[in-house]
């Protein structure tokens, strides 16, 4: 399996992982999670636990603020093969992490992270001496590469691997609808100049018994920009803007168990207002909040936008994402207003992602970029590119009349001239 699982923030992705998870379990293997940030990889193991750990499962969390004789007990855990699930952040890929048995790999949020990451964890499963069943150990003496399922979720794929939905080894499921009960989330482009009526509905919101985020794109200020950062603002909104109501501050910067704390308290309703940089983009999920402020809404990528709106929207109240711009602002950053405003769609937005983007280099590492095609474009001969990808398929599964020396000849050519590269389109 190599596969793309597209469905918006709150459609249910986690729990088609963990039914992955499941039937790749009971057939013998271990399964490695990987998320992008401590506070997801954490939520998906408390919601792991909370769901098959009364089924007998037995699951372990893998990140880097773990104690090091917690970790190094864990990593025991898991070359042994008592883990039967591995939930974590990048601490998954390190070296000293050894796999017994390693049969799918999931990567949630895939967006998040570059292609030689995803690749050097699907290569965990032939790390190291194989001290797991004699069939194992018989396969690893063989040379032979193990490779596992691929699961990679996101609610807004990345250009690069939209392009390889066309035209590589990726197949698409899409979740197409949301859970019952939840309300279409409004989305308004604001200047500036009207923060004062932004932040009065801010109020008006959580006097209601609502909670709401502000997003800025820096931590702080510097010389080299005149962004507004979190921290200055924090002390702002705390002191003269919402005096009235409990702000709290979320950051990067901070350590593992103050994001915690941080995390808790709004979660818990003690934080009425959190002022945040995109380290929220991921993994908080908070039912209560309804209103999503993203201040410099035209410095941001369309993935990072549609992935914050995402973090309303989640209960049953109505909820609003106000887009707050500075006063420049390009063409593209236009457009992406204007799609953030027209559509709630992931693959609408990832579309315009690829359109504005390009879809990065199909065997390389690039995230974003045209690739150096020397007469197609993907955008414009996106049928052609399809039929020839239906043609290759075919002539693969032995449909096509071709003398059998002439296919082969042709793959043994391929596969020395461009066995690096043609590996990393099966990362995806």
């Amino acid at each position: 399996m190599r596969r793309l699982l597209q469905g918006d923030v709150g459609a249910g992705k986690t729990i088609v992982a963990f039914q992955s998870a499941i039937i790749a379990i009971e057939n013998g293997y271990q399964v490695a999670l990987m998320a992008p940030t401590e506070i997801l990889a954490t939520q998906h193991y408390l919601s792991a636990r909370r769901i098959l750990e009364q089924a007998g499962y037995r699951i372990v969390l893998l990140t880097g603020s773990l104690e090091q004789d917690r970790k190094r007990n864990v990593r025991q855990h898991i070359a042994r093969g008592d883990a039967q699930l591995v939930i974590g952040t990048h601490a998954l890929i390190q070296d000293k992490v050894e796999f017994d048995n390693l049969g799918l790999v999931i990567v949630d949020e895939q967006h998040r992270f570059g292609v030689m990451q995803r690749l050097k964890l699907m290569r965990k499963a032939n790390g190291g001496e194989a001290p797991g069943s004699p069939e194992r150990a018989a396969v690893a003496r063989s040379g032979v590469e193990i490779t596992p399922d691929t699961l990679v979720m996101t609610a807004t794929p990345i250009p690069r691997t939209l392009a390889l939905t066309l035209y590589g080894e990726l197949d698409v499921s899409v979740i197409d609808e949301l859970p019952p009960g939840r309300t279409p989330i409004v989305t308004r482009r604001v200047p500036d100049e009207r923060a004062a009526e932004v932040f009065d509905f801010v109020r008006k919101q959580v006097k209601a018994g609502h909670q709401a985020y502000v997003v800025y794109p820096v931590i702080e200020e510097s010389e080299d920009n005149e962004l507004k950062a979190a921290i200055k603002m924090f002390e702002a909104i705390r002191s003269k803007i919402l005096p009235d109501l409990k702000i709290g501050l979320l950051h990067g910067r901070m350590s593992a168990d103050e994001k915690d704390l941080t995390m808790k308290q709004f979660k818990d309703g003690a934080i009425h207002v959190l002022v945040s940089t995109t380290v929220i983009e991921v993994g908080v999920d908070v039912p209560n909040a309804t209103v999503m402020v993203i201040e410099h809404a035209e410095r941001f990528g369309l993935s990072q936008l549609h992935q914050l709106r995402g973090r309303i929207g989640r209960g049953a109240a109505k909820s609003y994402c106000i887009l707050m711009t500075g006063p420049k602002i390009s063409d593209e950053g236009e457009q992406r207003l204007n799609k953030m405003v027209e559509t709630s769609d992931g693959f609408e937005i990832a579309e315009m992602d690829l359109q504005l983007r390009g879809p990065g280099e199909f065997f390389g590492t690039k995230q974003a970029g045209m690739p150096n095609f020397r007469v197609a474009n993907l955008i414009r001969d996106r049928d052609l590119l399809e039929l020839a990808k239906k043609e290759a398929c075919a002539l693969l599964d032995g449909e096509l009349e071709i003398p059998p020396e002439d296919k082969s000849r042709t793959l043994v050519h391929l596969k020395s001239s461009w066995q690096r590269r043609y590996g990393l389109v099966e990362v995806g």
